[in-house]
């Protein structure tokens, strides 16, 4: 199995293959099946054909007079008609028969793009529906469609922006018309609601013609509670014994397991080959078990690297409870073994904890000292490196992490997540003053690490990002009543009114109240912080980022007052990258250890340099509320 790079054609084991010479090779691995059929759709009526046993579980029939367009679904033993698991499309949704889709197809022109080195890196992330008016695939209201064509519409906005990779949320085929993507059922599919396969790759290949990286976030813990039927005939795909807050967990190391690693790796594989994406992001791998050495984390990123990863510029990034440092390990020449990065909620948590004071959920592990943790996850990167988690029942949590370089990190202040996990889906700008997100963003797109953006978070988008999806009437309820139930441990959620508030994430107002409101850049509050970003960002470009490959390790921060912090990242020769600031409402006095900033090497100062030190103070001198200095300097 190897990926045609001709065509952009990832060849694989399951599915439906287009041959050369015409025809379609179906197979399925069903090895708890005794017999399997393939219905194909002719003339509005399905035919049954039946498949031959090919050994090992799988099952295959030839067919000479299929092609492109083809519609078909598979039934074992008698039993229900089921779609193809690894389906390339489906358009009537995840109930409904696959199409056979001919990847070669789609004439790419975007031959001579390798990619961009991850030092470059300023990620948004985004939702396909709710990026650009109108939502779905169909269309859109006004001048502006939805779905590929609506993010293809805006990649100008994006690059000027100082966007450099594209964060999509989950693709993969989800029931109904609307979904965050994290209950993917055929992981193959992109979702048909924001368009056909073809008009994926226009986006991608668009996106590469302006510079601009695409990443895809890919979910390999488990399949949603609607539309995987794998269950029916290949029960080997989940551990009988483990389980995953959203479903049965994928056994990786049982005894039949070779085909279900396969599986799994022959979906980043083809993804990064047949739709050309520039890097992967695998959620919540803290959920997978696996014992198997290598594990499957291990062996998926040892394939990318020998396959796609020898032809570009390749980025693996992992969403990881574990904060596990041995999955970033850097080779001789700084390159990343495994993985390039890992999602830094520690980041996130202790500036969302220092901003609002906030102390329920992971934010009990972090209100009390919000700054110090601020500070480690900032110099570090990981806060917690082996100290017990209150949150998580005193368990240690993590491994030293300062070896690794700042790269080895991406740092937000906001995320789907971190939005849409609240009962009401606040963005940050709507809980914080101005002031404290003008200084939040500051330390954010200036640090040494990778930033990413949430998606209208560079104009303060005034729409909440709200939990959403579009389950059958029996699944909805319990959706439904079971995100209420989750919010009642929560302060303000003690009475039925109360959780009675919380939207309905199945009710499609909740999805519309989601959908950036773009006609907000026209007021000035909104166009100030696109400003601002658009700013700091090229200022990162121009000073920050030839910098970053002189950054061998983390840095070193230390707090003063109630606010203020010093962080240094060693240059070489002599030469230090340099932040102080005061994340705090009041002016604070600097220790005399906090010198003042070389007024020549200043990179920036917001709101000003900091006042000059009182008559015998050696030290900064006071700093201004929500202030932040960076400089270059030497040590």
């Amino acid at each position: 199995m190897h990926a045609d790079t001709a065509t952009r054609l990832h060849r694989m084991p399951f599915g439906a293959e287009v041959l050369p010479g015409g025809g379609v090779r179906f197979r399925l691995w069903a090895p708890a099946a005794r017999r399997v059929e393939l219905l194909l759709t002719t003339g509005g009526a399905e035919h049954a054909l039946p498949m031959h046993a090919a050994g090992d579980g799988w099952h295959e029939r030839l067919l000479d007079d299929a092609g492109p367009g083809t519609r078909y679904r598979y039934r074992c033993d008698g039993g229900l008609a089921v779609p193809d698991p690894a389906s390339r499309f489906q358009p009537d949704d995840v109930h409904g028969p696959s199409e056979v889709i001919d990847p070669a197809a789609f004439h790419w022109q975007d031959g001579g793009w390798r990619g961009r080195p991850w030092r470059e890196a300023v990620i948004y992330e985004l939702h396909a529906g709710a990026f650009s008016s109108g939502g779905g695939g169909g269309g859109g209201d006004g001048d502006r469609p939805g779905g590929y064509a609506g993010i293809e519409a805006r990649l100008d906005y994006l690059a000027g922006l100082g966007v450099t990779a594209v964060e999509l949320m989950p693709l993969a085929d989800f029931p109904g018309r609307r979904g965050w993507g994290y209950d993917g059922a055929l992981l193959f599919a992109p979702d048909a609601v924001y368009g056909r396969p073809e008009h994926l790759k226009r986006l991608v290949q668009a996106a590469h013609a302006r510079g601009v990286m695409v990443l895809l976030d890919v979910v390999y813990n488990h399949f949603g509670p609607e539309g995987n039927y794998l269950h029916l005939y290949a029960p080997a795909f989940f551990h009988q014994d483990r389980h995953t807050p959203w479903g049965a967990a994928i056994d990786f190391d049982g005894p039949q397991s070779r085909w279900v690693r396969e599986f799994f790796i022959h979906n980043a594989l083809y993804w990064l080959q047949e739709y050309r994406f520039d890097g992967l992001r695998l959620d919540a791998v803290d959920r997978i078990a696996d014992s198997s050495e290598p594990d499957i984390l291990e062996e998926l990123a040892d394939r990318v690297h020998d396959g796609p990863g020898r032809e570009r510029e390749i980025h693996l990034i992992l969403e990881n409870d574990h904060n596990d440092a041995q999955r970033y390990r850097r080779g001789p020449g700084g390159a990343p073994v495994l993985f390039t990065a890992q999602w830094n909620d520690d980041f996130h948590h202790a500036c969302h904890a220092l901003l609002t004071g906030e102390q329920d959920g992971p934010y009990q592990d972090f209100h009390v000292r919000p700054l110090q943790a601020l500070a480690r996850a900032l110099a570090e990167g990981f806060a917690y490196q082996g100290e017990a988690s209150a949150f998580r029942d005193r368990r240690p949590r993590g491994t030293p992490s300062a070896h690794l370089p700042p790269l080895a990190f991406v740092n937000f202040l906001q995320n789907h997540d971190q939005a849409g996990n609240r009962a009401f889906g606040e963005r940050l700008h709507q809980l914080v003053p101005p002031e404290a997100m003008d200084a939040a963003l500051a330390l954010l797109l200036l640090a040494p690490s990778p930033p990413l953006l949430f998606m209208g978070e560079e104009f303060d988008a005034p729409s909440p990002f709200l939990f959403f999806c579009d389950f059958g009437p029996e699944l909805a309820a319990a959706v439904r009543d079971g995100r209420r139930r989750e919010f009642a441990r929560s302060a303000g959620f003690s009475d039925a009114r109360s959780l009675e508030a919380i939207p309905d994430p199945n009710a499609a107002l909740t999805f519309e109240r989601s959908c950036l409101d773009w006609s907000c850049l026209e007021q000035p509050r909104h166009r100030r912080r696109l400003t601002q970003v658009r700013a700091l960002l090229r200022l990162r470009c121009d000073r920050i980022v030839p910098l970053l490959p002189r950054i061998t390790r983390g840095g070193h921060c230390h707090v003063f007052g109630v606010g203020g912090l010093d962080g240094r990242w060693d240059l070489g020769a002599g030469e230090t990258l340099r932040v102080t600031a005061n994340l705090a409402p009041r002016a604070v006095v600097a220790p005399p250890e906090v010198a003042p900033h070389d007024p020549d090497g200043v990179l920036l100062a917001q709101p000003a340099l900091p006042a000059q030190p009182a008559q015998g103070h050696q030290g900064a001198g006071e700093l201004h509320p929500w202030s932040i200095v960076w400089s270059l300097g030497s040590t």
